[in-house]
C-alpha cells in the first residue's frame, strides 16, 4: 500500500527527530568525552593504464594477420608444440567451452564434432556428437576425421589417449580468471586462423567487463555463493569466482577455499551467503539443509543463471554472466533502499503519534486551565456577594447587576 506523506508535517517530523537526535548525539558526546563436479576449470579485471602499463586488458591482442600465417607452431598446456601446416577445415571440441568460442569467432561452420554439453549452440545438433559416459568417446571424435581437437582443460585425461590414434590435439590449460579466457580466445583464433575475430571478441567481453564494474561500483556487495549439489561450491581461483567479482558480489567461499571443494553443512552455515546463484529456476536448493537456513534460505534471495554459461569458460559466459549478476545485485539494492524508506515512514508514523499524544495532554491542560479559569470566577461572585452583602443563588454576576437595575426602576415607577 502507499504512504502518502503531507509535506507540512512531515517538516514538523523531521524537525522534532532533528531535536530529538541532536539530544541524543550530546549524550552518546559526552558520555564519549568521559575432488568436484563437472564444471569446465579454467578476479576482477583491471584495465587501467597504471595496472598494465598500456591501455586496455593486459594481454596482447593477435590481430596482426602474420600471426595467423601457416604453418603454425604452438606449444600447448602439455609441453608438446602442436605444428599446423594450414588452416583447419576439420575441427573436433572435447569441451563446449572451446566450441563457444569457435562460435563467438564464426569458425562454427567448421567444427564437425562436439559434446552434448554444447547442443545449446546454434546449429550445434547437426554435428556429431563425440561425448560417453564420462568425458569423450575416442572411437567417436576419431570417426570425425578432424584436422584438429580442440582439447580444454577438463579433458586432459583423455588427451594422450586421442594422440595415440594420430589425432593433432591442442590442450589448454586450466582458465581460472577472465584474462586466462580472453588468453585461450587469442590461441583458439590463431590456432584456426581468426586472429582479427578473436580480438574482437575479447575486446567485446571486456568492454563488458568494465561496464558491469561501472555498474556495480556504488552498490553494497552481498555475500554470495554458488553451490554445485553434495556440498561441492565454487571457491576462490576460479572463473566462476571472476564472475562473481566483476558481478559486484563477495564469493564467500574463496575466502579459505580454492577450486571447487566440497564443505560441510556447519561451514556453509558461516558463510551465511545472503545470495545464493542457481541454475535452477525453481530454486530447489534453498528448501535444503544447511542452504535453508542461511539468510539467503531465510529470504528467498537468489538469482537464476544460464548454466551453460556460468559453468563453462568463454567469452559469452563472461559477458551474459556478469550481467545477469549484476542486475540481481541492482534488484537488491533497490529493495533495500525501499525496505529503508519504509522503515523511514513507520519511524515518522511513531513520531507523528507522539505529537499527537503530546496534543492530547496540552488539550487536557488546556481543558484544565478552563476549569481554574471557571473557579476564579466562581471566586469573583464570591467575593461581589461578600461585598454586597447579596446572596443571589443561582445567579452570576451579571443577572445580579440587572435584577438591581430593575428593582430600582420599578421602585421609582411606583
Amino acid at each position: 500500500m502507499r504512504t502518502v506523506v503531507d509535506p507540512m508535517r512531515q517538516h514538523f517530523v523531521i524537525a522534532m527527530a532533528v531535536l530529538v537526535t541532536t539530544a541524543l548525539v550530546g549524550g552518546v558526546a559526552g558520555v564519549a568525552a568521559g575432488t568436484g563436479p563437472a564444471v569446465e576449470q579454467s578476479l576482477s579485471v583491471d584495465r587501467s593504464a597504471d595496472a598494465h602499463g598500456t591501455d586496455g586488458p593486459a594481454i596482447h591482442q593477435t590481430d596482426d594477420p602474420d600471426t595467423c600465417a601457416f604453418p603454425l607452431e604452438l606449444t600447448d598446456a602439455t609441453g608438446t608444440t602442436v605444428t599446423l601446416d594450414e588452416p583447419p577445415e576439420r575441427i573436433t571440441t572435447t569441451n563446449p567451452s572451446a566450441a563457444q568460442t569457435l562460435w563467438e569467432i564464426g569458425a562454427q561452420d567448421r567444427v564437425v564434432g562436439l559434446t552434448q554439453f554444447a547442443l545449446y549452440l546454434d546449429g550445434a545438433d547437426e554435428r556429431e556428437d563425440v561425448s560417453a559416459e564420462f568425458g569423450v568417446s575416442v572411437e567417436r571424435v576419431v570417426d570425425t576425421d578432424p584436422d584438429l581437437v580442440l582439447a580444454p582443460n577438463a579433458s586432459a585425461g583423455q588427451v594422450e589417449e586421442l594422440r595415440a590414434q594420430g589425432l593433432t590435439v591442442y590442450h589448454f590449460p586450466a582458465a581460472t580468471d577472465i584474462d586466462d579466457i580472453a588468453e585461450k580466445t587469442e590461441t583458439i583464433g590463431q590456432l584456426v586462423g581468426e586472429c582479427e575475430a578473436a580480438a574482437d571478441t575479447n575486446e567485446e567481453m571486456y568492454d563488458a567487463v568494465a561496464d558491469v564494474e561501472d555498474r556495480t561500483a556504488d552498490l553494497d556487495r552481498p555475500a554470495a555463493l554458488y553451490p554445485l549439489g553434495d556440498g561441492f561450491v565454487a571457491a576462490g581461483n576460479t572463473f566462476i569466482d571472476s564472475i562473481l567479482t566483476v558481478g559486484g558480489t563477495d564469493n564467500v567461499a574463496a575466502a579459505d577455499h580454492e577450486g571447487f571443494p566440497q564443505l560441510s553443512d556447519e561451514v556453509i552455515l558461516d558463510t551465511d551467503p545472503e545470495l545464493i546463484l542457481v541454475t535452477d529456476p525453481d530454486a530447489s536448493i534453498l528448501d535444503e539443509e544447511p542452504y535453508a537456513s542461511t539468510t539467503a534460505g531465510q529470504e528467498e534471495s537468489y538469482v537464476v543463471m544460464n548454466e551453460n554459461y556460468l559453468n563453462q569458460p568463454a567469452p559469452r559466459s563472461v559477458i551474459e554472466s556478469t550481467d545477469t549478476l549484476a542486475t540481481a545485485v541492482e534488484e537488491l539494492q533497490t529493495e533495500s533502499e525501499e525496505a529503508d524508506v519504509d522503515d523511514g515512514v513507520d519511524d515518522a508514523d511513531d513520531v507523528d503519534d507522539g505529537v499527537d499524544d503530546a496534543d492530547d495532554v496540552d488539550d487536557g491542560a488546556d481543558d484544565a486551565d478552563d476549569v481554574d479559569d471557571g473557579a476564579d470566577d466562581a471566586d469573583d461572585v464570591d467575593e461581589a456577594d461578600d461585598e454586597t452583602g447579596l446572596e443571589v443563588p443561582g445567579f452570576g454576576v451579571v443577572p445580579a447587576a440587572l435584577a438591581l437595575l430593575a428593582a430600582a426602576l420599578l421602585a421609582r415607577r411606583d
